[in-house]
């Protein structure tokens, strides 16, 4: 019988405390939960404001050979290089912040100078076929001050099996 009345005290306790949490006042919340999100200006109302207009001069990535590149069939075991070339088509200098693969097989690299308008740059990405066999679909994110901010290159092919060596023969054996 003591145990069912502990056990029903330390139950309604625990309910009470919850709905304590829930009910709450407003002046007691965390400055984090006082917060609130204005309402988008309208410019008419029941319209929501026009987004700000892209720069027209920003910076602007253009590959020479798109945003993908298709590996074909590879060995497994080199690491499979291929080099992004791009031009900045925008009037202002093109830095690019960030880049990552969607992988730790997917290495990217980049210059960390600006890009001037009109001149061109890379980015050279690696892919680690070992151990990988199969297809290619993989990912590099960029992040710079382009018009879009963040961009995407794609790697496709597919890694074929590496050739077992031939087992050596036993020695014979002397008797």
């Amino acid at each position: 019988m003591k145990k069912v009345f502990i056990t029903l005290f330390c139950l309604s306790l625990g309910t009470a405390s919850l709905y304590a949490q829930a009910n709450k006042p407003a002046a007691t919340a965390t400055p984090a939960a006082k917060q609130t999100v204005a309402a988008p200006q309208t410019a008419v109302k029941g319209t929501p404001a026009p987004a700000a207009a892209p720069d027209p001069d920003a910076p602007k990535f253009k590959f020479k050979k798109g945003d993908t590149h298709d590996f074909g069939e590879v060995p497994e075991g080199p690491v499979a290089e291929y080099k992004f070339e791009f031009k900045n088509d925008g009037n202002k200098p093109l830095i690019i912040q960030e880049a990552h693969g969607s992988c730790g097989c997917t290495v990217p690299s980049f210059s960390k100078e600006p890009v001037l308008p009109g001149k061109k740059s890379e980015i050279t990405v690696k892919y680690n076929t070992q151990g990988r066999p199969g297809p290619i679909h993989k990912e590099v994110f960029i992040k710079s001050n382009a018009e879009p901010s963040t961009y995407t290159l794609h790697i496709t092919g597919t890694v074929k099996v590496a050739d077992k060596p031939a087992a050596t023969p036993p020695a014979p054996k002397k008797s």
